[in-house]
């Protein structure tokens, strides 16, 4: 593997860990235990992952991930404290793609770094796409070879996990996805609960980004106690 991937965590024993098991993946890892180290690194250096932790001495993680996504689309996953769920859903708001809670074991943040990484650098379609890569619905067009979204001409910016869920949504067009497929899909069965929000949070932040609304959309619809479908 020649991914690069950034962990920033003032907890020196946690980055060092993380590191060490990245590293054991051969991934390569730049490490920080301080933002504006971090914020260095991302102008100089093309990424392929973040690892944020919120809480740090200088700039916290959240800033980060806004600052990231400013300009750059690649996977963040946010490390945040046992019980922060405010937390939680604003790093998902500000465009982040996964969060994991601490203490939490170095083998399941692996699978979630995999995870991410699989799903950013190998986009795979489905029925509803075209022979070209290209899905065209009702003003949008996504590319899933290049992960570019148009909206009536108009370049849109989505995160790994925004583009995924639209994705999959348009190649279902017609039928209702539930949350648990989603997740699923993105994430794997094995770090799906009842009451995870995660599919939630994603859908009202790609809403946004659409100009769509939940009372009268014109993309997702939400299919209360069964789940989210775009309208053929």
């Amino acid at each position: 593997m020649d991914e690069k991937i950034l962990i920033v965590d003032d907890e020196q024993e946690i980055a060092d860990l993380v590191e060490l098991y990245l590293k054991n993946e051969n991934y390569t890892v730049y490490k920080f235990y301080t933002a504006q180290e971090a914020l260095n690194c991302i102008e100089a250096t093309e990424l392929d992952l973040a690892i944020l932790d919120i809480m740090l001495p200088d700039i916290n993680g959240l800033s980060i991930c806004q600052k990231i996504r400013d300009t750059h689309t690649y996977p963040i996953i946010m490390l945040t404290a046992k019980d922060a769920e405010t937390d939680k859903i604003t790093g998902l708001t500000l465009g982040a793609d996964d969060y994991i809670t601490k203490p939490f074991r170095p083998l399941e943040l692996v699978a979630r770094v995999k995870a991410q990484l699989r799903r950013y650098k190998k986009y795979t379609g489905g029925a509803a796409k075209e022979d070209n890569g290209v899905i065209v619905h009702s003003g949008l067009i996504i590319n899933v070879n290049t992960h570019e979204v148009l909206l009536n001409e108009k370049p849109l910016s989505l995160t790994p996990t925004e583009f995924s869920i639209l994705r999959i949504l348009c190649e279902n067009k017609g039928n209702v996805v539930s949350s648990e497929k989603l997740f699923h899909e993105i994430w794997g069965d094995e770090y799906f609960t009842k009451n995870n929000n995660t599919i939630t949070v994603h859908i009202r932040h790609l809403r946004e980004k659409l100009g769509d609304t939940m009372d009268n959309p014109k993309y997702i619809k939400t299919v209360w106690g069964v789940g989210y479908k775009i309208e053929k």
